[in-house]
């Protein structure tokens, strides 16, 4: 945020990063995938920056506050799927795609435009957590069939802690930012 380094540059940054990291670097060449880990999590962190900033301009406590929700969020959950049966959250993932489809064509949509601003954000994070559920189970199977990629897996799991982040955060920002919108109408 000092730097004001975040922008499409850095958003175009991580995903190169990604997609070097994914497709391209072989499973065997530990040191350069987790550099990438590590420069993807840099350039998603500076893309996420001017969020952030605008955050504290209202409401620094809001950060906090979403940073310790999500780290509970994303601890809980992920201890559900790690003490589950074996695979039985994985079936959820067909749900979760057509609950995103279905934020998607909410999204689109411009009859429902301000009536769903609300439920899209609560939905996006139900869905995100539910991501976390499912990709945690998915990850402990992968490593029962002998699957270690650690970079990969930690890629997934930022990922969703991220997401899960944001929508927190952008859940609590518009609440805060109503909520003054409201003191100045009545002054």
């Amino acid at each position: 945020m000092r730097l004001n380094i975040g922008g499409t540059i850095t958003k175009l940054g991580w995903v190169l990063s990604l997609l070097e990291h994914v497709v391209s670097c072989p499973p065997y060449k530990h040191k350069i995938r987790f550099s990438l880990l590590l420069l993807f999590g840099v350039l998603h962190g500076a893309s996420v920056g001017p969020c952030i900033k605008s955050t504290i301009d209202i409401d620094s406590s809001i950060l906090i506050t979403a940073f310790l929700g999500t780290a509970v969020i994303f601890f809980c959950f992920s201890a559900v799927a790690m003490l589950a049966r074996r695979r039985e959250y994985i079936y959820l993932g067909g749900l979760l795609s057509s609950g995103f489809s279905l934020l998607t064509w909410l999204k689109n949509s411009d009859q429902f435009a301000s009536a769903t601003v609300e439920i899209q954000m609560y939905l996006g994070l139900l869905l995100f957590v539910g991501c976390i559920v499912v990709n945690t189970q998915e990850i402990i199977e992968k490593a029962h069939c002998g699957d270690m990629d650690y970079a990969v897996h930690s890629l997934i799991l930022y990922i969703g802690f991220v997401r899960v982040f944001l929508q927190i955060l952008s859940i609590m920002w518009n609440t805060s930012a109503d909520r003054i919108r409201r003191n100045n109408e009545e002054t």
